[in-house]
């Protein structure tokens, strides 16, 4: 165990990115690695973890001071657009508590821009994830939009049923 005033912090999207990770909290540290089981990484515009029964999701786990924490928080959106989180996994074959950021509800599914893509995939790349993770993320993405987008279809009333029979 660390200090008390560091925490462990999960990273599954850009923060994977150790570069960007260095500028935006220069007093981190690389805790090692883990997965979160029964979640799967998902795009809202943005990276986000959703629960799902059989889903596992790679993540990297560094120690944080407050300063970190609150360049995070800046970072992250929170609490408008992320919400913390304390999951518990495993760190070298122990079981740890971790804080990690989940998207808040009612965002969209949505791909990212392919230069936000391309930061987690080196992060991906840095700590030696299968990057078949982020393909099915991207896959998963564009499977839920379309569900959501015929959903907001079947429950909006089409204005064109309004004007039937009637002649402008």
């Amino acid at each position: 165990m660390r200090g008390k005033k560091e925490r462990l912090y999960v990273a599954y999207g850009s923060n994977l990115n150790l570069p960007q990770m260095k500028r935006r909290c220069p007093k981190a540290k690389v805790a090692g690695v883990s997965e979160i089981k029964g979640y799967e990484l998902l795009f809202r515009g943005v990276a986000t973890i959703e629960p799902k029964e059989d889903g596992k999701v790679p993540v990297g786990l560094f120690w944080i001071t407050q300063g970190d924490e609150k360049a995070l928080d800046r970072y992250e959106g929170w609490p408008h657009l992320y919400h913390k989180e304390t999951l518990e996994l495993e760190l070298n074959g122990r079981p740890v508590s971790a804080m990690v950021y989940v998207m808040n509800e009612g965002r969209k599914a949505a791909l990212p821009v392919g230069c936000y893509y391309d930061v987690i995939a080196e992060g991906y790349q840095t700590f030696g994830f299968d990057e078949k993770v982020l393909e099915q993320a991207m896959e998963r993405t564009m499977e839920i939009g379309k569900l959501e987008k015929e959903m907001q279809e079947a429950e909006s009333p089409r204005q064109g049923g309004l004007f039937e029979g009637f002649q402008l």
